[in-house]
């Protein structure tokens, strides 16, 4: 028999911090908009924002327009939406890569002179790492990342010196990746051959990677680091395959590290391994 209401037991008391039943929160629709954007997609239409990010097409409207309005968001004569420079006024206060660029950049221009090929000075984020600086002359081959662009861990000297710095975990996550066409290296046998490898990145301080995509070259990087000992980034040159020997291009490529190292008011304990951070089990 149904109890009378007045006795009725109370109900579960309402969840507290749960996403409205509505819908996304605004700013997570807005973002994806933003994410919508890549090398491949510079200019997109109404109705392709709307498809690529899942959301009405009506609402689409609305947030673009508030984004045009901020100046996230600029619009071509032919209707299309770009990326606004108000995003790279706001991206350019970012410490870790506004900072470490302006405090880097002389000592990535000495490189340069010295080297005449690429100079990368690239960050990591999550699983991948940010390219903040890149000084290229005329006659330097082609390179398939772009200023501001994310580059792979796992196939570039860069992406390699700033995993093999990174706590087992992260590195085991990031390795455990399934593989694209980033992946095809000439030095890449398996993963195992590559965690191998990451050792002695940490140990030796540098990575070294061959591509035959865009063109055939071969990378060079080492790690930057910070005043907490940590690695802040990794610094690169960057040339056609041949063009120089490890064993050549290491001291100047190594004294640049050092150099941004101390502008970062990094104190070096003597060795030019990389001290990858311990895991839980202190390994």
């Amino acid at each position: 028999m149904d109890m009378p209401a007045e006795v009725q037991p109370p109900g579960p008391a309402p969840a507290r911090g749960k996403r409205p039943p509505r819908g996304e929160p605004v700013i997570d629709r807005t973002l994806s908009l933003l994410n919508c954007f890549s090398d491949g997609r510079r200019e997109l239409s109404l109705g392709e924002l709307s498809a690529l990010s899942g959301i009405p097409l009506s609402s689409t409207l609305r947030l673009a327009q508030g984004l045009l309005k901020w100046g996230a968001l600029e619009r071509l004569p032919s209707g299309e939406f770009v990326v606004g420079v108000r995003l790279w006024e706001v991206a350019s206060l970012a410490p870790r890569g506004h900072g470490v660029r302006e405090i880097a950049l002389p000592f990535l221009e000495d490189l340069y002179e010295v080297s005449r090929h690429h100079v990368l000075l690239a960050v990591l984020d999550g699983r991948e790492a940010i390219l903040i600086e890149r000084l290229s002359s005329r006659r330097a081959p082609a390179v398939a990342y772009r200023l501001g662009g994310r580059l792979p861990l796992r196939s570039t000297a860069v992406g390699r010196v700033l995993l093999a710095a990174q706590p087992a975990p992260s590195r085991e996550e990031t390795l455990a990746l399934p593989l694209d066409q980033d992946f095809r290296v000439e030095d890449l046998g398996s993963i195992e051959s590559l965690r191998l490898e990451l050792k002695d990145v940490a140990r030796l301080g540098y990575s070294v990677v061959r591509r035959t995509q865009p063109s055939h070259t071969i990378s060079l990087a080492a790690p930057v680091f910070g005043a907490n000992r940590a690695v802040a980034a990794a610094v690169s040159i960057l040339a056609p395959d041949g063009a120089f020997t490890p064993e050549v291009a290491l001291p100047a490529l190594r004294a640049t590290a050092r150099s941004i190292s101390r502008a970062l008011g990094y104190h070096p304990p003597g060795i030019d391994g990389i001290r990858s951070q311990p895991d839980r089990e202190g390994r």
